[in-house]
């Protein structure tokens, strides 16, 4: 969860308090009193020179001992003499604390999109901490979503979800286009440990929200119709992700912030490659390649290389495939970000092995399932069993491929994932029926016909509604 919090230089600070209550505390009498009493003694004033010429020596000395509430009045006579400002005497809060730590968040952001991850956590624990010592709601939040978002890129989804939720927790009382990133965050650490159909619900209820509500606000919703696109088209939801897709696009001319913008057309693309229209898919990758490389935002512009190289595969250009996707795990890889590291490992080695390389992909998979942790990409680990399931088939071991497609199988049936779940069946299937285990076959061909019957039920409710704003209205 959130970092340590410092104690304050006056020592009032308790654990575990909420930010009004650290708020109050600042600003009582004690904390006030001691504040006065410190920088009087650094100054080396005496109450009676402190006090005149409009206060008395003994009131000094009984504000000192926080046995009186100062007035306005008397708080700035105090503050003017001892140099600082009114609201670093009433509060204990620097004055532009609140400036100051907006930048260190940029800065940070700055660090996590070009930079390692731990650096850039680094960053974002050191403004919390601040933060928290001076009772700053938004920049906590904001911190907390950052170290969420390092999190998510070191691949850590159980620190992920912590970081999301005590941001939400946060900023509990504020509008939901203020929670957005952070409910986002949450959506998408939910999606990457496989929880496909929970990532829908969260996003699905979010923009509801938003857009019953009245607090139609762009880019909150932006963000939230782009992260869906991705859980939709794993759960085989490939007419809700389209949807989203659309009314993505539609949001695009009233979004001023270019990474939600290049974030979204990489998103797109998915749907668009769904739909066959692979131009439209490239142009729109290009398109956020090119916002990504103007704000060197690294991650994102090898998650590109990283789905150029899967349009490439689906068209069978294997050699622009692998190039592709070597440079996306390059990038990847120089920025710690294991997670999305090992999704591009299973991408990389479907190439390999369509290239006619089975003990190189077969390699590099056993590698990525020796080093993933439990909880850290279900669709992912099926992929890659998936593979080794056809590496080891292929090789004339159907054991070894049977051991792998009931793996793959158990895995992403935890997910809903149904279009993986359906191909793993029928994989299974056409493995058994060929050893002549007809009944076991049909058993594997009839679930995956359940599962093929599931796609476009990712909540218990209907599609979200749409803006009350855009095209359709």
């Amino acid at each position: 969860m959130a970092a340590t919090s410092r104690a304050t230089t006056d020592g009032d600070e308790a654990p575990g308090r909420t930010d009004p209550e650290r708020e109050e505390a600042q600003g009582a009498p004690a904390a006030i009193g001691r504040r006065v009493r410190r920088l009087r003694k650094e100054r080396e004033l005496t109450q009676r020179q402190l006090a005149e010429p409009a206060y008395t020596a003994a009131y000094v000395s009984t504000l000192e001992a926080g046995k009186v509430r100062p007035s306005e009045a008397a708080l700035r006579h105090i503050a003017e003499r001892l140099g600082v400002a009114h609201e670093e005497l009433a509060t204990g809060r620097p004055t532009h604390i609140a400036t100051a730590l907006r930048m260190e968040l940029a800065d940070a952001q700055r660090t996590l999109a070009v930079e390692d991850a731990a650096d850039a956590r680094a960053a974002y624990e050191q403004v919390l901490g601040r933060a928290e010592e001076y009772g700053l709601t938004q920049e906590r939040a904001a911190a907390l979503v950052g170290l969420g978002e390092c999190a998510l890129e070191t691949g850590d989804l159980a620190e992920a979800l912590a970081r999301f939720e005590a941001a939400e927790h946060a900023l509990a009382d504020e509008p939901l286009p203020v929670r957005a990133r952070a409910v986002r965050g949450r959506a998408v650490a939910h999606f990457l440990a496989g929880e496909l159909r929970y990532s829908c619900y969260l996003l699905e209820s979010a923009i509801d929200e938003l857009n019953m509500s009245g607090l139609h606000d762009p880019g909150a919703l932006l963000q939230l119709y782009t992260a869906s696109i991705a859980p939709y088209m794993d759960m085989g939801a490939h007419a809700r992700a389209a949807q989203a897709a659309e009314l993505a696009l539609a949001l695009v001319p009233q979004v001023s912030d270019p990474a939600l913008v290049a974030t979204m057309h990489r998103a797109v693309a998915r749907t668009l490659l769904a739909e066959g229209r692979v131009d439209a898919a490239q142009a729109s990758l290009a398109r956020a390649a090119e916002l990504y490389q103007q704000l060197q935002i690294r991650t994102e512009l090898a998650h590109c290389h990283w789905m150029r190289g899967y349009v490439w595969a689906q068209h069978d250009d294997l050699v622009r495939a692998e190039t592709e996707l070597r440079t996306a795990h390059s990038m990847l890889v120089s920025k710690r970000a294991a997670l999305y590291v090992s999704q591009v490992e299973v991408e990389l080695a479907d190439v390999l092995r369509r290239r006619g390389k089975p003990a190189e992909a077969a390699e590099l998979l056993e590698s990525l399932l020796a080093g993933l942790q439990p909880g850290r990409g279900a669709v992912h680990a099926g992929g890659a069993h998936r593979l080794l399931g056809l590496i080891a088939e292929t090789a004339g071991d159907a054991e070894a491929a049977e051991l792998h497609y009931a793996t793959a199988l158990s895995l992403l049936e935890q997910t809903g994932a149904a279009g993986d779940l359906a191909d793993i069946c029928r994989l299974l299937g056409d493995l058994l029926r060929s050893e002549g285990r007809t009944e076991a076959a049909l058993n594997a061909y009839r679930t995956g016909l359940g599962h093929r019957a599931e796609p476009g039920t990712t909540t218990l409710g209907p599609a979200p509604a749409r803006p009350p704003f855009g095209p359709w209205a």
